[in-house]
């Protein structure tokens, strides 16, 4: 079957990897392929700490993918060759002081709540394990089965895998329009004028997946976030041995450690359309992470990375068919890491229309890409469909 998938972040990449693995002819259309929000991700393979408030049906898709993810990345690292930065050392939730170590106690009931195994421990206890800490750290939440690894290297990988094995194509080109046999997809036409008809289409266009002619156009939003990669200086490396998360006077903020000494520092999320960088967010990230790590102080700038996410009404991500010729998968929010494994081979399976018993249960249901919409048939009507509870303001309270 020939295959056509939209999009090469790291979902798009992800869902070839499995088409491939499911004997499909696959062409990738993307103008820059890897350089998307996944560049600027920092790689965190974390259901435990992403738990947030209200978000229930987002739980179960998180561990099945954690539990795919050692599998996955073995294989892709096998496939292409390199080391993918990927680590098992877990996490710690930081509190700053004490009303945000309150906060943490109230999450972590909602982490056992949820079967994640936590374990509040004392600020100097958090300072034992990991003694870069600030002696101002009141307290954390230790998730010891948080695992860690590198997008960019993982996005890589995957490219040169796939690309390099016969019956892949790869047109760096925007898809500007769903080709249409009557109300089937059946190809695409690309900015070049080029149109690449295949069996089936995959949607993995992120948030720019409403920009092209034909697509349904779901409530997507663009959540914007600010990253910097800090290098310490040689004689503190390493200035951590794990992913260091936290609360920063309510403000969420996080620290990720590579095995090459890079430390990623992030968690800004804001929905202001602003694609440059705003100084503001560069200076609230170094201060909120210096309370809890002073040494980052003393760390080299190497990046500063600003992306927009794809962002859904409730945060889930819309994975399934549109119609007979096309399925979407998009609007992974912050979790488009975590979730590659699992977005991958459900899409993949999705367009071969392969058996996917594998997922957890109520979870087709809860990614549907028809849930905000008043339709119940099995595909868009030719006109904008009716949603409900669409909020484009959309806000959610989250640690990251």
């Amino acid at each position: 079957m020939r295959v056509i998938v939209v999009g090469a972040g790291i979902i798009g990449l992800s869902t070839a990897w499995y088409l491939r693995r499911l004997g499909a002819e696959v062409t990738i259309i993307d103008p820059v392929p890897a350089l998307g929000a996944s560049h600027a991700a920092a790689g965190m393979i974390a259901p435990a700490a992403e738990v947030v408030w209200g978000q229930t049906p987002l739980y179960p898709l998180m561990q099945a993918s954690a539990q795919m993810y050692p599998e996955f990345a073995a294989e892709v690292a096998s496939a292409a060759a390199v080391d993918l930065g990927f680590t098992d050392a877990g996490t710690l939730v930081c509190a700053g002081d004490s009303a945000d170590l309150q906060a943490l106690r109230e999450l972590r009931e909602a982490q056992s709540r949820s079967g994640f195994a936590t374990e509040i421990i004392t600020g100097s206890a958090a300072r034992r394990v990991e003694p870069s800490l600030s002696p101002a750290v009141a307290g954390a939440v230790h998730i010891p089965g948080d695992r860690s690894i590198d997008p960019r290297r993982v996005s890589a990988a995957l490219l040169s895998a796939v690309t390099s094995e016969s019956g892949f194509l790869l047109i760096r080109q925007r898809a500007v329009e769903l080709l249409k046999d009557g109300d089937v997809t059946v190809g695409v036409a690309l900015s070049d004028g080029r149109r690449v008809e295949a069996d089936q289409v995959i949607l993995c266009a992120g948030s720019t997946s409403n920009a092209i002619a034909g697509a349904p156009q779901l409530p997507l939003r663009e959540v914007w976030g600010d990253v910097l990669r800090l290098r310490a200086p040689a004689e503190a490396t390493p200035l951590l041995t794990r992913t260091i998360r936290g609360l920063v006077s309510g403000r969420s903020v996080y620290l990720v450690p590579r095995p090459d000494g890079e430390i990623v520092l992030g968690a800004s999320s804001r929905e202001d359309g602003l694609s440059g960088t705003p100084a503001g967010a560069v200076h609230r990230l170094l201060a909120d992470g210096q309370r809890l790590v002073p040494g980052i102080l003393d760390a080299e700038i190497a990046d500063i990375t600003t992306r927009a996410r794809p962002g859904s009404p409730d945060d889930l991500p819309f994975i399934g068919r549109i119609d007979s010729g096309c399925v979407v998968s998009t609007g992974y929010f912050r979790h488009g890491v975590l979730l590659a494994p699992f977005g991958g081979r459900l899409g993949a399976e999705l367009a071969l229309g392969a058996v996917s018993d594998w997922i957890p249960e109520g979870a087709a249901e809860s990614v549907s890409p028809h849930r905000f919409t008043t339709e119940t048939t099995s595909a868009y009507p030719n006109h904008s469909p009716a949603y409900s509870n669409y909020n484009p303001a959309h806000s959610t309270r989250s640690m990251s």
